[in-house]
């Protein structure tokens, strides 16, 4: 029978498969003409096929192909200990007690040429280094030590796998790129700062916002000054930090706040998440309400008035940089401090109030009940204006930010 006379069937079950292997024995031992040699050419491929998806095969066991090209290679232990980084790394490994790195598996792809499919775990391909980013410098230490990362004995080894999985979490490449801080920063970004430190906290502000499972979708035109001014008024409430962030969740804002890595001089930043999520990120380095109120809103006006949707800029703030006629200030952070100020503290009340010139505590109380807001904001405004931060310093609400909102081991990669 020929390939025009007989009709190939897809292979559907058992009955189909123990057909198609019965007609390929018959065709085997046929003088087979050229239609015949075509039928056998794919029945073979739909029975691989078959065959494949019904009896797939392990990989094979990333130990068992080292200790496979050891005896090749006429290697022991001992020779491994380069590769591995020590003799006792070596040995866990070969006993099971340690994993592999990608590291070590580069190494091993590099010098005893096993393929790195076979000691990736689910059979993928080795992944590039995340592009732009010194993995040794990043602080994966003190990141353990908030508990962004789970704490394991080879921290050091598997530096590279937790800031691939941070990468990965913020959104990928184009997260990294705007951790990289290339098109903005702002006047505010201490030239002290570490950039990689920068790098990393960035990174995980975005992965937590990506994850916040935010209740509403942000419109743009939300931010303004009307919005900025219905968030002062939460001031006056003990939990007002908590109500502010859930506000912002309720419009698609996330606000996120972690502790400053060493070396970052950060008291926010203002950014968008790769999906298109406004953030405000945010350290509480300062457990002030005064300090966390002002930087909410003049972050919050840096993505009303200064992003379109999201233009892969960062704004990195250390308000400390902010004095009065400051020289490296532009003009967009000065537009940021304008509008957090009139939302806290309306200029119409503030320029007649006599708390500026005379900033005893009747008058600080008198001030915030007509601006409805926390004395915190009334007394941080003042001691910003006099440059003198041990006036009022009662009234600013020390220690009463981060218990609301610091959750750094609630996210781990």
């Amino acid at each position: 029978m020929t390939m025009n006379e007989k009709r190939i069937r897809p292979i559907h079950s058992d009955r189909d498969y123990t057909a198609a292997l019965a007609r390929v024995e018959v065709l085997m031992d046929l003088d087979r003409s050229q239609a015949e040699d075509d039928e056998l050419d794919v029945l073979a491929t739909l029975i691989e096929v078959h065959e494949d998806r019904r009896f797939p095969m392990d990989a094979p066991d990333p130990v068992e192909a080292i200790r496979f090209r050891m005896r090749q290679m006429d290697m022991n232990q001992s020779d491994l200990a380069p590769i591995f980084g020590s003799r006792a790394k070596a040995s866990e490994v070969l006993n099971g007690k340690r994993g592999l790195t990608l590291k070590m598996i580069r190494a091993l792809n590099e010098h005893l040429g096993i393929p790195a499919d076979v000691l990736i775990r689910d059979g993928g391909a080795l992944p590039a280094t995340p592009e732009g980013i010194e993995i040794e410098r990043i602080p994966v230490a003190q990141m353990v030590k908030f508990g962004w990362v789970e704490k394991t004995t080879d921290i050091k080894d598997r530096a590279e796998d937790i800031v691939r999985k941070l990468v990965a979490c913020a959104g990928g490449q184009q997260a990294l790129s705007q951790a990289l801080f290339r098109q903005g920063g702002g006047a505010r970004a201490n030239a002290r700062s570490d950039v990689h430190s920068l790098q990393a906290w960035c990174l995980h502000i975005q992965c937590k916002a990506r994850r916040a499972g935010l209740e509403g979708v942000y419109r743009t035109g939300t931010i303004n000054l009307d919005f900025l001014r219905e968030l002062a008024l939460l001031s006056e409430f003990d939990e007002g930090p908590k109500l502010a962030k859930e506000k912002l969740a309720r419009h698609g804002i996330a606000l996120v706040a972690a502790s400053h890595l060493p070396k970052t001089y950060l008291d926010g930043a203002a950014l968008w998440t790769v999906d298109g999520v406004p953030v405000v990120g945010m350290t509480i380095r300062y457990d002030r309400l005064d300090n966390f109120w002002f930087c909410l809103l003049h972050e919050l006006a840096h993505l009303g008035l200064h992003f379109n949707n999201g233009n892969g800029e960062v704004f990195i703030d250390d308000l400390q940089l902010r004095k009065r006629n400051h020289g490296r200030d532009d003009d967009r952070e000065r537009e940021a401090d304008e509008w957090a100020q009139e939302a806290l503290v309306p200029t119409e009340l503030w320029d007649d109030h006599p708390a500026r010139f005379r900033p005893s505590v009747q008058n600080v109380l008198s001030l915030a009940r007509q601006a409805k807001v926390h004395p915190a904001i009334i007394a941080g405004r003042i001691r910003h204006e006099r440059q003198n931060y041990r006036l009022l310093s009662r009234f600013v609400g020390a220690r009463q930010v981060r218990p609301l909102l610091i959750e750094d081991a609630a996210l781990r990669v």
